[in-house]
């Protein structure tokens, strides 16, 4: 499994209009795959959506692209919304649940982190020995590490009902013996967002 995820940053005041238009389209995309996640920002970079397409492989995500656009259904006509646009393709950690239509927020915290390069093998041991300690006070939505695009880069992101309930969430984690995992050592940049669910994303 792998997942693409798209950034696109929009023109300000498009947001709404842009989503609505995506909306529209996307049943006809999913005839060829499943869209697993889309947010846009609301604290951090604004003016942001981002959507999450979980594909087998890379050969199916050509295949499911390919498709879509012969079939005249996609892309959608966003793109003089668009300003900036990129693609990362990110490999699941082992102790992360398949994205799925879930409803855990409505507010989604993206934590990104940049690893020393060779430190990702490590960082991954040290979360799995973790997490369940910190999932017992909250899920984990996703958490993934960089294949194409930017390397070293490895992704958590963390559901909550409100930014109160984060705030509690992340008191009652900082007492916790083994959170954060320790990899300190290994990190180069931290970076975070927070985000809200389409009415039409699969995660909510």
């Amino acid at each position: 499994m792998i997942y693409e995820v798209r950034t696109y940053r929009l023109k300000p005041g498009t947001l709404a209009e842009c989503e609505r238009i995506f909306g529209d389209a996307l049943p006809r995309r999913e005839e060829f795959s499943p869209l697993g996640a889309f947010w846009h920002t609301e604290v951090g970079p604004l003016n942001e959506i981002i959507h999450v397409w979980p594909y087998e492989s890379l050969q199916q995500r050509t295949e499911a692209r390919a498709q879509a656009m012969q079939s005249g259904a996609w892309p959608p006509p966003i793109g003089t919304f668009i300003e900036h646009m990129e693609s990362e393709i990110f490999i699941p950690a082992p102790f992360m649940e398949p994205l799925g239509k879930r409803q855990l927020g409505p507010v989604y915290e993206i934590r990104t982190y940049i690893y020393r390069p060779g430190a990702m093998p490590t960082v991954l041991e040290r979360w799995a020995k973790a997490i369940s300690a910190r999932t017992e006070l909250s899920p984990l939505a996703a958490c993934w590490y960089s294949d194409l695009g930017t390397l070293n880069k490895f992704v958590h992101i963390w559901p909550y009902a409100s930014l109160d309930e984060r705030s509690r969430v992340w008191a009652e984690a900082a007492q916790l013996p083994n959170w954060p995992p320790g990899t300190r050592e290994l990190l180069l940049t931290q970076q975070n967002k927070i985000v809200l669910p389409a009415a039409f994303s699969p995660m909510q």
